[in-house]
């Protein structure tokens, strides 16, 4: 299945009437298009006011559909791929797109506390109670730093297991 342009261009322009166009992106999820990531989900959260995404299905969508929101629409257009590897559909893309994207809007989390790789980086290790588990007879144990209640030591040890 392909997406047709004239669909999409209808669609299109009923979705963009009046939007600012250098604070509108549409974004169409392709295998093939520049990988997605936090830094750029970061930007994308500050610099739109609008983002539009275009999910395609198996085969994606009439290639002449990027002139048109360009040029005859006057709107940016990316192509954006989520990762090295192919898909059935652009939907999920759409929806990490979505995700990483609002997240970095302020209030969306509750707090910017919340967005914890802005204070340490992506993948910091986290742990629960109990502060010790015992699984077959071996013992897995909570970081004791982690325990100290020394805000200053456990931000040190934080720092060093950043990515």
């Amino acid at each position: 299945m392909v997406l047709g342009v004239e669909p999409l261009s209808r669609a299109l322009e009923y979705i963009l009437k009046g939007k600012n166009k250098s604070k509108t992106l549409v974004v169409l999820t392709a295998p093939a298009g520049r990988e997605f990531s936090n830094k750029l989900a970061s930007v994308w959260a500050k610099k739109y006011e609008h983002i539009v995404v275009i999910a395609g299905r198996y085969e994606g969508f009439d290639e002449r559909i990027k002139s048109v929101i360009k040029n005859g629409m006057g709107f940016s257009v990316q192509e954006i791929s989520v990762g090295p590897y192919v898909l059935t559909g652009g939907e999920i893309p759409a929806l990490i797109i979505v995700d990483a994207t609002s997240r970095q809007i302020p209030g969306v989390l509750g707090k910017s506390e919340s967005i914890e790789e802005s204070r340490y980086g992506v993948g910091m290790p986290t742990y629960t109670r109990p502060e010790i588990f015992q699984f077959k007879d071996k013992k897995y144990k909570v970081p004791g730093v982690l325990l100290s209640g020394n805000h200053a030591k456990v931000d040190k040890w934080r720092k060093t297991k950043t990515n």
